[in-house]
């Protein structure tokens, strides 16, 4: 089945994060942000158990295009050009939540942070046994990520959603890529291309001390 073919595009999305980065390693805005446009969408396949992570998303993304489209849009070509003029220009503030609500860095921390959860959860699809629970991988994919940036009632939402879905060789077939081998194949031919935009963000953000923003 070729590029494109499955019906939630989750091959199409999961490559689209290759074309991310430069050859300098920068990550370039734009096809991070539509790279998790699809994302979203296959959220959203998902079931409404992920809407309270889709629309977060979705929210995130919007703001990121804005400042695309915006006055300073050359300074958001790049993470690297975004943390840069926000940073110098004090546009991030490290001690109140809301005082710089909209900034970029803080933004795009979130959709890190969500990426982290969506790489671990389908690494744990790729790499687990055939009778292994959908539940406890995405539980625990969650728990090593994004719980710890959640308020209580949150995390139980998720943690009683999580428990509805399917099984793992259901949710392989679901991806509609052909064989749940095939869809194993894929998923190991595509998640690096994540995983590296995910590290290079993360020491961009180890960096300058953000990934701790409140």
């Amino acid at each position: 089945m070729a590029d494109g073919d499955d019906v939630n595009g989750l091959r199409k999305v999961l490559v689209t994060f290759k074309s991310c980065l430069t050859d300098n390693q920068e990550v370039l805005m734009d096809p991070y942000l539509e790279g998790w446009k699809g994302l979203v969408r296959f959220l959203n396949t998902m079931g409404a158990m992920f809407s309270f992570i889709s629309k977060d998303a979705v929210a995130k993304i919007q703001i990121m295009e804005n400042f695309r489209s915006g006055e300073q849009k050359e300074n958001y070509i790049t993470l690297q050009s975004m943390v840069g003029y926000e940073l110098s220009n004090s546009l991030v503030d490290f001690t109140q939540p809301y005082s710089c609500p909209t900034s970029g860095c803080r933004t795009i921390l979130r959709l890190h942070r969500a990426l982290h959860w969506l790489q671990l959860f389908l690494e744990g699809l790729r790499t687990s046994d055939a009778d292994s629970r959908t539940s406890v991988l995405c539980t625990d994919s969650y728990n090593a990520s994004l719980a710890n940036y959640h308020p209580w009632i949150i995390r139980k939402a998720a943690s009683m959603a999580f428990y509805t879905l399917p099984t793992r060789d259901t949710f392989l077939k679901n991806m509609n890529v052909g064989t749940n081998e095939e869809a194993v194949a894929m998923l190991g031919e595509a998640l690096p291309h994540i995983s590296q935009v995910y590290e290079v963000t993360e020491s961009l953000y180890a960096q300058h001390k953000l990934l701790d923003l409140p």
